[in-house]
């Protein structure tokens, strides 16, 4: 197991950096009521006063559920400000306006709220000379399960080199609620997602791979597929240089 005070501290320095060098004077960062963010906002608090995390319900009946409860139970134990913006309108006007010129696929509209979600929190980032924070693991990076220019765009992220399994590790010796440690990791993108079903491994077959163990091949294929397919993600797009 890593050593999580001294992780602790190591993070907590880093972020102080970044907003030194910035001239920034706080933080916002998506809160979810998820493994991530909590372990982002924690983290974030430690560094500085001025965090806001920002709740952003979007159609999905959960984020009004378990998932705004654990947000806000993050929020009062670490005493950090919350302010709600739903997008839920916004969305179905925007599905509505773009359903004229053609059919949203599945994927497309399970987009749609990452996209909006940032583009709130950089509005309100902007508007309080704040940074926004990112919240996305090692694990899921490798997969490329995040949203391109939604969930994947951020000023500095604190966690991006830890596994699942070591974001869980570093949230119970922080002594995160555990309603966030025990329930099924989802995005919250529509009803009854979950990050392993959607993706068909599990995040302890994912870890075990970046550590270099041997896995199920079938989950191995999976694994690299989505890696290969994803790089594309993790690099500025191509730009003509004549």
């Amino acid at each position: 197991m890593r050593n999580y005070e001294e992780e602790t501290q190591k993070r907590v320095a880093f972020i102080r950096r970044i907003l030194d060098e910035s001239g920034a004077e706080g933080i916002v960062y998506g809160n979810s009521g998820g493994k991530d963010c909590t372990l982002v906002s924690i983290l974030c608090k430690m560094a500085c006063d001025r965090v806001t995390g920002v709740i952003m319900p979007c159609q999905s009946g959960v984020n009004y559920g378990q998932d705004t409860e654990d947000a806000l139970k993050v929020a009062k134990q670490y005493d950090i400000e919350t302010v709600t913006v739903d997008l839920s309108e916004v969305k179905k006007t925007m599905t509505e306006e773009i359903s004229k010129v053609c059919q949203i696929s599945h994927a497309a509209s399970a987009n749609i709220a990452p996209r909006l979600r940032m583009s709130t929190l950089y509005t309100i980032a902007q508007s309080k000379n704040a940074l926004v924070a990112g919240t996305g693991n090692r694990s899921e990076r490798y997969m490329g399960y995040f949203t391109k220019w939604g969930d994947g765009a951020f000023d500095f992220n604190p966690i991006a080199d830890l596994t699942v399994t070591e974001v869980y590790e570093f949230l119970r010796y922080l002594n995160a609620p555990a309603s966030i440690i025990e329930k099924a990791p989802s995005a919250g993108l529509f009803e009854g997602q979950t990050d392993e079903k959607e993706m068909g491994v599990t995040y302890a077959q994912i870890d075990a791979h970046l550590n270099g163990e041997e896995i199920d091949a079938a989950a191995e294929e999976r694994i690299n597929r989505y890696h290969r397919r994803s790089a594309h993600k993790l690099a500025l797009p191509p730009i003509y240089e004549g």
